[in-house]
């Protein structure tokens, strides 16, 4: 969901003692394909070894390696991993409908609506925030990720077990919120670590069939789930859900795989884990462009977090059917998916500078007009359309934003750039939330007002700013551009 750009290690150092043992064409694709750290070392050291006993080892590589872009190997990892984003990102992004389902029923007590939202805030934060620190990891110990991917398709399944058995919200909070969402970014970062090595022509094509499946499951599982929890209450649709997860994201395992086999690092290899995060160019922190993105991105967020929570609410104020409130947000969850792919083309075309304004700009309006006067179902619709394309598109602008900061001197730091935005919005995620919880006002929801009404008048002011501000941003984003 964060990445589409190239993660592998471009710029790969290989010590001039070992240029003997590389020919020049390996040298550039292993540049493009493998990813930095110990996996580089003790790949280089096989290879070398190879070269030493059984002639040529570019030869002996292409033999057995599966083709790129294209055959079964490909597009079965793209298959499986569009799965798997389905039941982290598509799951967490429909806890909208729990959030109503509590509220209405009352399942934890007087458990306040901060509580409540943290739940599904702090798995997604934890998703978005783990992303970086995963994928180190991953780089480091390429031959631990298969184990590493299982492990955590079990923490996931056993939180929300666990979770099935909570009395307090505070044991919804650390298992349905906490360990999901630990269990969730463990499982889906790897999928970053690999893509680079099965796509180089086609990666942008796979690169949105993959995170396209966030949209999916948005649009598809709150309907699902909004009907199991009507029928079978919150803990079976809990025990029901962790199932479908364990079999469907088993079998989207079964067929994740590197193309590039994975080397056990030597026990006596130098290139140890913090040894190569420190070689790393980091020198982008100190860019006035990257503060100023990381800044917009957090305020963005914050606007954007509580209206895909919110939404179920704001729609049951109105009188309205719970399962209106369930399509509202599987309508937004849609037009999201919509705006990065919309956005993400128009970043190809003008500069994403200008994306970001009209991002801002085209939410705002959305927030200050039409859910500002949303008494209706029709007009509800109208927001989360328009909201939805102008805001949830916002992080198509990070590929070239990225890649502005990093510059053409230092491509291989667009994955970290990456990485310190993936944890601004997963804070921001669950700030964000929080902050609209303190600004609803429940003991208003049956009044109706001229402007906005139904407890919702602050919320919506404070969407509204976030996504002025976030216009602002972009207007000073360009001043220290260097596109």
């Amino acid at each position: 969901m964060l990445f589409t750009g190239n993660s592998g290690a471009a710029g790969l150092d290989i010590p001039k003692a070992n240029e003997k043992c590389l020919e020049s064409g390996l040298v550039a694709e292993l540049s493009t394909t493998v990813s930095r750290g110990s996996t580089a070392c003790s790949l280089r050291d096989t290879l070398c070894d190879e070269s030493n006993s059984n002639g040529d080892p570019k030869t002996k590589l292409y033999e057995h390696l599966p083709p790129m872009d294209t055959g079964p190997g490909a597009w079965t990892f793209v298959a499986s991993s569009f799965v798997l984003e389905t039941l982290i990102w598509g799951f967490g992004f429909t806890f909208g409908v729990f959030q109503e389902y509590f509220t209405r029923e009352k399942t934890f007590g007087n458990a306040s609506e901060a509580a409540l939202g943290a739940i599904g805030t702090v798995a997604l934060g934890l998703e978005y925030a783990l992303a970086m620190i995963v994928i180190l990891i991953a780089q480091q110990w390429r031959h631990r990720i298969p184990l590493m991917m299982w492990i955590c398709l079990g923490i996931c399944c056993a939180s929300l077990v666990g979770a099935s058995f909570a009395t307090q919200v505070w044991q919804m909070i650390l298992l349905q919120g906490v360990c999901f969402g630990i269990g969730g970014g463990g499982l889906y970062a790897p999928v970053i670590v690999y893509l680079p090595e099965w796509f180089s022509a086609r990666k942008g094509l796979a690169g949105a069939i993959i995170f396209g499946g966030a949209g999916a499951g948005g649009v598809l599982y709150p309907l699902a789930l909004n009907y199991m929890l009507k029928e079978l209450g919150f803990r079976w649709s809990l025990r029901i859900w962790a199932a479908y997860m364990l079999v469907l994201g088993a079998l989207s395992l079964l067929f994740i795989k590197p193309r590039i086999p994975a080397v056990r690092p030597p026990g006596g290899s130098k290139c140890g884990f913090f040894t190569s995060v420190k070689q790393q160019d980091w020198s982008f922190v100190h860019n006035p462009l990257f503060l100023c993105i990381s800044v917009l991105s957090f305020i963005q967020a914050l606007g954007y977090f509580p209206v895909s929570l919110y939404i179920c609410i704001y729609t049951a104020s109105l009188g309205l059917p719970a399962i209106n409130g369930t399509l509202v947000l599987a309508v937004f969850s849609l037009a999201s998916v919509v705006g990065q792919v919309l956005l993400g083309q128009l970043c190809d075309i003008v500069p994403y500078q200008y994306i970001i304004i009209a991002s801002g700009f085209g939410s705002c309006l959305a927030a200050f007009l039409l859910w500002g006067f949303a008494h209706n179902l029709g007009l509800i619709l109208g927001f989360v359309i328009l909201f939805g394309i102008t805001a949830g598109g916002f992080t198509s602008v990070w590929p070239a934003a990225c890649a502005d900061i990093a510059g053409p001197e230092n491509p291989e730091s667009i994955p970290n750039v990456y990485g310190f935005l993936g944890i601004t919005k997963g804070v921001a995620a669950v700030i964000g939330p929080v902050v609209a919880a303190c600004l609803h006002r429940l003991q208003d929801s049956a009044i109706r007002e001229t402007y906005s009404g139904y407890g919702f008048r602050d919320v919506t002011i404070f969407v509204g700013a976030m996504m002025f501000v976030t216009t602002l941003g972009g207007v000073f984003t360009r001043l220290l551009s260097r596109r």
